[in-house]
């Protein structure tokens, strides 16, 4: 094959001609039919319809139909014209993308920004032998900052994501690469979460409306109303627990199956020496990539029901990862797992010992102290529980009682009675999770009780600290610290440190940062926030 030369004027000798940019690249055709995946709502409306009315389509139906017809042809075009004005290709420094018909659109991003590469792939994708590449930029946030091709074939996509992240690739993991398999023995920590029973009731509230939406009365379908009328009519002693049994029965199931189609084959690894990646996902299934670089940190979080059965789950602090509602989708590094095995997956992500505490002894794997919070911080817990879900409960009950039904009275003690000493456990619970300290390079938080979390951060990410106060915590000699971090959740809160020694951590924490506002008397050498 002969090779172009390029004769410079003047010049005795040829010089080769410049290397040829790369071809602009096609998204699949099938990214048509991926759009005609929103047909089966309506088709299927119709279809209850149908089957509730015996057959028969009112004119109100054959109205809906026609405008299905309708949006179909304009979705149709409109995903054929984006199909065919959507191309990219990858040069030697830039991912490009071009994009739109009357406004030409198109966008350039130097492949050293790109933090995160994500393919994920629904039922309907899967089905069509393609897939979703998503490529999250440095600074990825609310304003956006995300390349988003759909669809590719699986293969191209894959190829597309080595081609992305070839600059991540710092060499190979010296030890094992994989941190964690999915276990289905964890498949017991599934029903452990809140959403047990308000999954159940947000189920059948979106059962309901679809049912209202085609003109069916739920309330009037046979079954369901003698059910409801033999409920009414049954010892209350007896049915409501049965019906408490039933929802939470019924929670359980749907939390398993949701963890199953979550975390299907779900495999954490890391890629090579500067990229960590999650594979997860039954029917959706999602591969998420984190550049190392732009790992801040991880979360290991307990609520409260998962950490009475012993168990935990992972989060990581990462940049990249999209705007908050994309940030809690793509962070999960653990699903609920057994709190040993999150310790351990927390400690494999940061390569190093997760400075995980202990309730009782306040020490972590290293034995080095998290400092405790004052005492006055349980009392303002106490108070807060009491004032606001005692009282305005126990209120409520007892002005109905007087207005209605002295049965309501006893109802309003009794509610007294039984969430004082809850309030009060949960209040101590509460002030026995707090605690902060600096282990190594990681500052370290813990706090929350409804969700006990430990956040391990990098000092070096924190950008700036904001201290809180209320007349209340000012009168208490309390503050509360926000370290602000461009990841995650970009700030996290330290809860009612003492007023005196809140400055100090934080300039301890991350020296540089508050030396402008901190005096230093020389009584007690320690530094205090400058008036």
């Amino acid at each position: 094959m002969s090779t172009p030369w390029n004769d410079t004027a003047g010049s005795g000798a040829p010089t080769p001609a410049p290397h040829a940019a790369p071809e602009w690249r096609r998204l699949s055709p099938r990214t048509l039919l991926v759009h005609c995946g929103w047909l089966g709502a309506p088709l299927g409306s119709l279809a209850l319809t149908a089957l509730a009315t015996g057959g028969r389509i009112t004119g109100g139906a054959w109205l809906t139909l026609a405008a299905v017809a309708a949006v179909f042809a304009v979705v149709t075009t409109a995903g054929w014209i984006r199909w065919a004005r959507t191309d990219f290709r990858v040069t030697g420094e830039n991912l490009e993308v071009r994009s739109g018909l009357v406004t030409r659109r198109s966008r350039s991003v130097p492949l050293h920004r790109i933090r995160t590469v994500d393919l994920t792939a629904s039922p309907l994708h899967r089905l069509l032998g393609v897939t979703v590449l998503r490529a999250g930029t440095a600074g990825s946030g609310e304003g956006g900052g995300e390349l988003s091709l759909e669809a590719l074939p699986v293969a191209e996509g894959e190829r597309l994501r080595a081609e992305l992240l070839a600059r991540a690739a710092t060499g190979a993991v010296a030890e094992d690469p994989v941190l964690a398999r999915i276990s289905w023995r964890w498949l017991r920590y599934a029903p452990l979460t809140f959403w047990v029973v308000g999954g159940v009731f947000v189920a059948g509230g979106s059962v309901y409306r679809a049912l209202h939406e085609i003109g069916i009365e739920p309330w009037k379908i046979g079954f369901v109303r003698r059910a409801f009328e033999e409920f009414g009519n049954g010892m209350l002693w007896l049915t409501v627990p049965a019906a408490l049994l039933a929802v939470i029965a019924l929670g359980s199931v749907g939390a398993v199956v949701l963890y199953v189609e979550n975390w299907w084959n779900y495999r954490l690894e890391w890629a090579d020496a500067g990229t960590l990646r999650v594979h997860r996902g039954l029917l959706t299934t999602r591969s998420v990539t984190i550049e190392r670089a732009r790992l801040r940190g991880v979360v290991l979080r307990e609520p409260l029901l998962l950490r009475a059965g012993g168990g935990a789950l992972v989060r990581a602090v990462a940049s990249g990862l999209g705007n908050k509602e994309e940030n809690r989708k793509r962070s999960g590094l653990l699903p609920p797992a057994p709190r040993r095995e999150a310790v351990r997956v927390a400690g494999g992500t940061l390569q190093s010992p997760f400075p995980d505490a202990s309730v009782t002894d306040r020490q972590d794997l290293q034995g080095r102290h998290l400092a405790r919070h004052p005492r006055v911080a349980l009392r303002r817990r106490r108070v807060r529980g009491l004032l606001f879900a005692v009282l305005p409960g126990t209120a409520l009950l007892a002005g109905l009682g007087a207005a209605f039904t002295p049965v309501l009275l006893h109802a309003a003690w009794i509610y007294a009675v039984v969430t004082t000493p809850v309030v009060l456990w949960l209040a101590r619970d509460a002030y026995r999770n707090l605690g902060h300290g600096i282990v190594g390079e990681h500052l370290v938080a813990r706090s929350g009780t409804f969700s006990r979390d430990t956040l391990a951060l990098r000092r070096e990410a924190v950008a700036a600290w904001t201290f809180s106060t209320s007349p209340f915590t000012r009168r208490a000699g309390l503050v509360t610290l926000t370290a602000a971090v461009a990841a995650g959740e970009e700030g996290y809160r330290i809860p009612d440190l003492a007023e005196g020694l809140a400055p100090a951590f934080a300039a301890t924490a991350t020296p540089g940062i508050l030396d402008e506002f901190l005096t230093h008397p020389a009584r007690n050498g320690g530094p205090t926030a400058a008036t």
